[in-house]
């Protein structure tokens, strides 16, 4: 009863054990993803609704894409159908960009029907990801942060702040500057990289004293991978 379903209301032949195995293919391929994405994260640091978001992405997918079949109207339909919706989730980070674009890849797989390069490739993609998380390729010598600070208008802030970041910095570039209180201050944002975690302190201390006791803060930089 439920293939004569399938095939009426779809104009697919699907059956039901092809779809069951497809479904339990791409939970396991979206648990070995989800688990890789939890453990190459810091303790407490992932998001436990992406976490299981990349278990369901992959079957989501194989159950669209053994939907389709070879039919290219159908496609079309759905690309335009999923072009109305509006993610209004804010951007991550890179790496979970690439843990969706792996998730969807895996679904794809399992939805065309090959299992067994589904999986195999899922667990050499997790090794990669594991590896590259546990090797930190490409992490610099003191994790880089953002910094915002306001200052006065009349703050010749390139020339006052100078000596500050070379003190107690190793890296720094200034990003974005902007107007705010009605023109009578600047907002500055800097990516820097400090020298050491123990001066922190006194490096927001000594900008204090150079931007008039206005607003400062050091927070993890949104591109850091920790």
């Amino acid at each position: 009863m439920f293939e004569s379903l399938l095939t009426d209301t779809t104009g697919v032949s699907i059956s039901m054990t092809g779809v069951l195995i497809s479904i339990v293919v791409a939970l396991i391929a979206g648990g070995l993803i989800s688990f890789t994405y939890m453990k190459t994260y810091p303790k407490g640091g992932y998001s436990q609704n992406f976490a299981m978001t990349m278990i369901m992405l992959p079957v989501v997918v194989a159950i669209i894409i053994m939907l389709i079949g070879s039919d290219v109207a159908r496609a079309f339909s759905l690309a335009g159908a999923f072009s109305i919706i509006r993610f209004r989730s804010a951007p991550g980070e890179p790496k979970d960009i690439a843990y969706v674009l792996f998730a969807m890849a895996a679904g794809l797989s399992v939805g065309v029907g090959v299992y067994a390069y589904a999986l195999f490739f899922t667990a050499i993609l997790c090794l990669t990801m594991y590896g590259l998380s546990k090797t930190h390729l490409g992490k610099t010598g003191s994790d880089k942060k953002q910094l915002i600070i306001t200052v006065p208008e009349d703050l010749e802030y390139e020339e006052a702040l100078k000596d500050v970041f070379e003190k107690f910095t190793s890296y720094y570039a200034l990003k974005k500057v902007k107007t705010t209180a009605l023109g009578s201050l600047y907002q500055l944002t800097y990516d820097v990289a400090m020298k050491g975690t123990s001066g922190e302190k006194a490096f927001i201390d000594e900008l204090r004293c150079r931007n008039g006791n206005l607003n400062i803060n050091l927070m993890l930089s949104p591109d850091s991978g920790e």
